[in-house]
């Protein structure tokens, strides 16, 4: 602990090396029967925005267009989502875990009011109980295989939020707003806990943002004019759509028929999240002299470490030889994440250990290491089969 430390993580920057430190991975798994490939929050700073109502259309446009949907009702004390889809029945379960509810549609759906007696029955839980609530909507809940799954988050940056983010793999976030001139501070809000999470955010939707007249076609600014163009390029996002005020929707919300609601504002959105791309990461290390690729393997000075997320180097460290002890060295780097190893040369003991544990192994390299990693995301760099030659006959080097 700093000697400056006063105790208050609160008033903790971020480069504060205590803080570091103590930073922990709070993820869960979700149930082992679950294999869910996308996780989007639908995220509001404030209620009343319509953020429920953006969170079914998107599930229910999705799933339109031939994927498997689901979505997580995280707003505990003000469940929406199945009122929306007309679910009335409740959830069950067996030993092996909370089966979801389907829509009329197919679209898996986990919430709150699924396990109440009566869906009018308050939630009067303080927060770390909401909290581990959602938490078992993801870990305990077998969703099956889910190509999309929608996350209805609770308005504002509290216990939930916050349990949700540091808890499920969220892939990015969507912020729902209203044009109101006071939403620019709120939506900076939940921009910075995005940012302090490390969770992208994908994009704003604008809600309420005008009302079509059906007699003269003309807009009017209901809630005045919009500002989200301004707040989306303060914080160098995208706009995904403004929504017009249409008493339709709010209709079939009401009668449980979202589902079959006729509109066409989410089909952009929905194109946007079809083209938005898995990180491709992997982790790359090359046995070094100091900043150089190394001959030998096994007697290397240090190991120069490189994540890359889409073919561009990320992060880079460098950690020292642990030892060259047998079966170590390979082991170590495998455990550690490595995807790839490059080195001037290798012994065919440890290549074979690295081909077991699924490592890519690249020999022949020289000269700047950082260099001989780009030219490798490049296609340049193709390994030669060299062996360290003190272990040509016997295959030892790096065991």
């Amino acid at each position: 602990m700093s000697e400056n430390c006063n105790q208050s993580c609160s008033s903790c920057g971020e480069d504060c090396t205590d803080r570091k430190e103590a930073k922990t991975d709070f993820r869960e798994k979700p149930h082992e029967l679950s294999v869910i490939k996308k996780v989007i929050g639908i995220v509001s700073g404030k209620g009343g925005v319509g953020k429920s109502s953006v969170t079914s259309m998107l599930a229910v446009t999705m799933k339109r267009l031939g994927y498997h949907v689901a979505i997580l009702d995280a707003d505990v004390t003000g469940p929406s989502i199945p009122k929306a889809f007309g679910i009335k029945e409740k959830a069950t379960g067996s030993e092996f875990g909370i089966y979801p509810l389907k829509s009329k549609t197919g679209i898996d759906i986990m919430s709150i009011n699924l396990l109440l007696a009566n869906d009018t029955d308050p939630v009067l839980w303080r927060g770390p109980i909401l909290g581990n609530t959602v938490k078992q909507f993801w870990t305990d809940v077998i969703w099956g295989d889910v190509d999309y799954m929608f996350i209805d988050m609770p308005p504002g940056t509290g216990d939930v939020p916050l349990t949700v983010f540091q808890s499920l793999t969220i892939d990015g976030i969507i912020i729902v707003t209203s044009p109101q001139e006071l939403v620019s501070m709120i939506v900076s809000k939940a921009v910075k806990m995005a940012e302090m999470m490390n969770i992208p955010v994908l994009g704003l939707v604008e809600n309420m943002s005008y009302f079509k007249c059906p007699d003269n076609g003309k807009e009017y600014k209901i809630f005045g004019e919009s500002h989200m163009d301004e707040i989306a390029e303060k914080h160098n996002l995208k706009v995904l759509a403004k929504l017009p005020i249409d008493p339709r929707i709010s209709a079939a919300c009401d009668t449980g028929m979202i589902e079959f609601f006729d509109g066409d504002w989410f089909d952009s959105i929905a194109q946007k999240l079809e083209k938005t791309e898995e990180k491709e990461t992997m982790r790359i290390a090359v046995a070094g002299e100091g900043k150089n690729v190394t001959e030998h393997f096994g007697h290397c000075i240090n190991f120069l470490i490189y994540d890359v997320e889409n073919g561009k180097i990320m992060n880079e460290k460098s950690i020292p030889n642990p030892g060259h002890k047998p079966g170590f060295l390979p082991n170590f780097l495998a455990d550690g994440g490595v995807n790839v190893i490059i080195s001037g040369g290798m012994g065919g003991g440890a290549v074979d250990i690295f081909n077991e544990r699924n490592v890519e192994v690249v020999v022949g390299a020289s000269g700047d290491a950082k260099t001989a990693v780009e030219n490798y995301l490049k296609g340049e760099l193709k390994t030669t089969g060299s062996v360290c030659h003190e272990h040509q006959h016997h295959d030892t080097c790096g065991e």
